[in-house]
């Protein structure tokens, strides 16, 4: 009120003005505080938050890339976990943080192709983020008991359709990629399994090891089990051969156009301005094509840069987004 009894004696022309620089300083002061001006970025250290523990896909690409950007972009990168709810906890808390590129989501691709599908009540991420880059991408491996009398998938689904009684799969979990990848390989060639959810891929692989399930969808990060014999592995699911694992086929080899695999992005909250984006999307994309950065990625199981444009990114959500929520529509899957 004291301010407008205070501006009441100002000519138009006055008020005018005044409105313009208090807009000017307030714009300024915006900018200035949120340290969006992409020469002065980045200024101070910068969180890349994971969903998951250390030893993870997205946990592993994010510690690589932060190596690379803290040489790079001159001050510290590094990584924290913020654990659970299938990564809604991480997207939570970088959803809630200052949109100034300096807290970045890795987001696992199940975050905005699965959970908006599994878990309705739940942070949307697809409304909170902005993509700034793809970072990795991996394959699934379907490994199996290595005493099961098969030698590779043609002869797994036969086995799979004459089983007496229903031959059990494993997986980390209800609706986790391992289930889906599952379910849609069931549907391709019309076999029936009983799926059995564990908690986590780590039980999951042990029940697969000790005869409790006949398989299991696995990261290529099980290429050492795979490799001493505790597993057998006889496919891979995306449409090209593993460079971790190249004499295992694909499924598409007998199921042509079967392709599922797993992708890494790094995410922003969404009201980060454009030029932090670029920025930012201009250093990752320098990263990946490190060949020290490849080579880490490489070695934590097979992983593979993905460096893509932003309308192919964007292409990349929208075909899973399809393909996931169809699949979770087709088993009434629902989670709180």
């Amino acid at each position: 009120m004291n301010q407008l009894i205070r501006f009441r004696g100002l000519k138009p022309s006055q008020l005018l003005m005044l409105c313009g620089l208090m807009l000017f300083a307030s714009a300024v002061s915006s900018q200035s505080n949120s340290g969006v001006n992409a020469s002065n970025y980045p200024n101070k250290s910068i969180r890349l938050i994971s969903p998951i523990p250390p030893g993870g896909a997205p946990d592993l690409v994010g510690r690589a890339l932060a190596n690379r950007l803290t040489n790079q972009m001159g001050v510290s990168v590094f990584v924290e976990n913020k654990v659970g709810s299938n990564g809604n906890i991480a997207a939570d808390v970088v959803s809630h943080s200052p949109a100034d590129g300096y807290t970045l989501l890795i987001g696992m691709d199940s975050l905005f192709v699965i959970n908006p599908y599994l878990y309705p009540k739940s942070i949307n991420a697809n409304n909170e983020f902005r993509q700034v880059a793809t970072l990795a991408s991996n394959q699934f491996v379907l490994a199996i008991n290595s005493k099961l009398p098969v030698k590779n998938l043609a002869e797994f689904i036969d086995y799979a359709k004459k089983a007496n009684p229903i031959a059990a799969y494993a997986s980390g979990g209800n609706g986790s990629q391992h289930h889906l990848t599952m379910e849609m390989l069931k549907g391709r060639a019309e076999i029936d399994l009983l799926h059995v959810p564990y908690k986590g891929g780590v039980e999951a692989t042990t029940a697969t090891i000790g005869g409790e399930s006949i398989a299991m969808f696995s990261g290529t990060s099980n290429a050492n089990l795979i490799r001493s014999g505790k597993l057998k592995a006889i496919a891979v699911s995306g449409l090209k051969r593993s460079k971790d694992l190249p004499d295992v086929p694909t499924i598409a080899e007998s199921y042509p156009g079967f392709d599922n695999t797993i992708w890494i992005g790094l995410f922003a909250p969404k009201d980060t301005p454009d030029a932090v984006i670029v920025k930012l999307r201009q250093e990752v994309n320098k990263a990946l094509l490190d060949p020290e950065m490849v080579e880490a990625l490489a070695k934590a199981g097979g992983i593979e840069p993905l460096i893509t444009t932003q309308e192919e990114f964007s292409n990349l959500i929208k075909k899973d987004q399809l393909k996931y929520s169809s699949i979770i529509k087709k088993l009434n899957l629902k989670l709180n």
